[in-house]
């Protein structure tokens, strides 16, 4: 059963959000697919150094800096912001990574599996109670793994990393009491030194193909403004949505880079991946199921 038709234009401005911020992760396979012959190291740092600068001047528009500036005079809370930043840093590269030695399906398996990799670490980390369905949908899952893992003799471990890291991320943002916004701009601000660093001996070294070429350099600066954009309009949808709701949504990521894979890329989807596909997609159906039956019934969309 899926959610009634929303009843008040919020509602429909939320869906209208939501489908921009999900399609367009969605399509990134397709943005990072033009980088050809830049190292993923190299498109991660710029990533990182154009997303902060691009937020500065986001955050002024908006006149949004107090939460910005009471995190940042806390130290305590900056250590649970600094590990998310390390994880949505190390979620990036191997994802960049992914999509550039062509393996877009493994990244889409790992976007569908997390939502399965979030309960797996709310009962482990948190002590939440799982469901039964949900029970059901994680051993799913893990049982498509070891298919994987025993027919193919390996692990689908780029899958594995995004997924881990994502729902890792996903863990720790939950304790930092920062909006996306605000909190994406202090991650990539605590990463900036290292990154400026990092930037900075690949140019001495004569390694860095920033301003080598006018199209990529202005790609590599794109890059940045593209990590906000779906944000932004991720927030707006959260702001109007119900979390089950937003969790229907959210397979619009996963399903987009699938298609993209297959019909644009052309990487082949042998028939004991497309099992484990299959696996993970009924765990899905199961974990949603379970969240829409346990929703609030008075909620509004």
């Amino acid at each position: 059963m899926l959610p009634s038709a929303p009843r008040d234009p919020e509602a429909v401005k939320g869906v209208m959000f939501g489908l921009t911020a999900y399609t367009m992760w969605g399509c990134f396979p397709l943005f990072f697919a033009l980088f050809d012959g830049i190292p993923a190291l190299e498109i991660l740092i710029h990533r990182i150094l154009w997303s902060c600068l691009f937020l500065v001047g986001l955050i002024s528009v908006l006149r949004r800096w107090p939460p910005v500036v009471a995190a940042l005079i806390e130290p305590k809370r900056l250590g649970r912001v600094l590990a998310c930043a390390l994880l949505i840093a190390f979620n990036w590269g191997i994802y960049i990574y992914a999509v550039e030695s062509k393996q877009v399906l493994q990244a889409s398996l790992g976007y569908f599996l997390t939502p399965l990799v979030n309960v797996a670490l709310g009962m482990l980390v948190l002590r939440e109670v799982m469901a039964k369905l949900q029970l059901m949908a994680l051993g799913l899952a893990s049982l498509a793994i070891a298919i994987q893992f025993v027919m193919l003799g390996e692990l689908p471990w780029i899958s594995l990393l995004l997924a881990l890291s994502f729902g890792s991320y996903g863990l720790f943002r939950k304790q930092v009491p920062l909006d996306g916004l605000s909190g994406l701009f202090v991650e990539t601000l605590l990463l900036f030194p290292l990154a400026l660093v990092a930037l900075t001996w690949m140019s001495w070294q004569g390694t860095s193909h920033f301003l080598h070429d006018v199209p990529m350099s202005a790609l590599l600066v794109v890059s940045g403004v593209l990590t906000a954009l779906p944000l932004m309009a991720f927030a707006g949808a959260a702001r109007r949505l119900r979390l089950a709701t937003l969790g229907f949504l959210m397979y619009i990521n996963p399903s987009i880079q699938f298609l993209i894979a297959l019909t644009i890329f052309g990487e082949p989807l042998g028939l004991i991946q497309l099992a484990t596909f299959v696996m993970i997609w009924t765990g899905l159906a199961l974990y949603s199921w379970s969240s829409w039956q346990s929703r609030p019934r008075q909620a509004a969309v």
